[in-house]
């Protein structure tokens, strides 16, 4: 058992952003799951305790919980639930790090998950048509974060084709039109207000891919705030830091930083020819070793 768990955290410490992501969810799922069979045999519920980290429709039980607009985002319903939000999450998660960087992805997903879950909570105060069950309403999944993703990919690159099981190959902005297009008309369904947060995840999506395009990153917050928090946790956080000492080297130093520059020009030239590449001919077109230096450079 000891050697599973040291795997499973060597393959997190090791994994992409995504790869971490889908862990985090997985392993919640797990736990949750537990626990609420746990309480079962003894004929209790748990659904007390997971409804403090779903996300209301109702504003007064959002201000006695207002950390549920966080942590909604990595709770789910079900097995069905998490494994097509974990599948949409690993193939866009993907294909996002050939256009963004991970702290890109990891910023998006956070607030793709926080305008969903405003927007859910808008809607619900906002028409008559769900006054009914604005009281009552719970909001869980990663399913908004997830559009986000898939929103920004679809932007940055709307003509790049995805293969689709019995559908063949299709362009992203086309994917991304279907998706949006069938939340907007199932906004009165029994799902309706996941429904409502998959249409504002997709908005926080496109909003950071137009944003970006014009040098502006608004995930950056997130991420600063993100790494600030597990810094905390980290060993050396709490540690005296050593007095700095100063070398001084001669001409050999300065070689080296040299020989660092050159390589460090040269491996950002040949993404750069890649990504042009893969632009105009689309991913297909590249070589294996073209890949590689894509997804290797994806990340640094």
């Amino acid at each position: 058992m000891g050697h599973i768990i040291a795997d499973l955290k060597e393959t997190f410490r090791r994994g992409n952003i995504f790869i971490q992501l889908i862990f985090i969810n997985v392993a919640i799922f797990v736990i949750g799951t537990l626990i609420s069979v746990s309480l079962q045999l003894f004929n209790q519920s748990a659904t007390g305790i997971f409804d403090l980290f779903a996300l209301p429709a109702s504003f007064p039980r959002f201000i006695l919980q207002p950390w549920s607009l966080f942590t909604y985002m990595f709770m789910h319903a079900g097995f069905m639930h998490i494994l097509f939000n974990m599948l949409w999450l690993y193939w866009f998660g993907s294909l996002f790090l050939y256009f963004f960087s991970a702290k890109h992805l990891r910023g998006l997903y956070i607030l793709g998950g926080v305008c969903g879950g405003l927007l859910y909570m808008a809607a619900y105060n906002i028409f008559p048509y769900f006054s009914h069950a604005v009281s009552s309403s719970t909001l869980v999944g990663a399913s908004a974060s997830v559009l986000a993703i898939v929103a920004a990919t679809a932007y940055r690159e709307p003509n790049y084709k995805v293969q689709l099981f019995l559908f063949g190959a299709l362009r992203l902005k086309y994917l991304a039109l279907i998706v949006i297009g069938t939340d907007l008309l199932f906004v009165t369904s029994s799902n309706a207000g996941g429904h409502i947060a998959h249409l504002g995840g997709a908005l926080a999506g496109l909003w950071f891919a137009a944003c970006l395009s014009k040098g502006k990153d608004i995930t950056r917050w997130i991420n600063g705030l993100l790494d600030s928090f597990m810094s905390l946790f980290k060993k050396k956080t709490w540690k005296r830091k050593p007095k700095m000492k100063v070398h001084y080297g001669g001409q050999t130093s300065r070689d080296k930083d040299y020989d660092y520059n050159a390589r460090k020009k040269a491996q950002s030239e040949e993404v750069d020819r890649i990504l042009e590449k893969l632009k105009k001919s689309g991913y297909e077109s590249l070589t294996t070793e073209e890949k590689k230096s894509l997804f290797d450079a994806s990340k640094r």
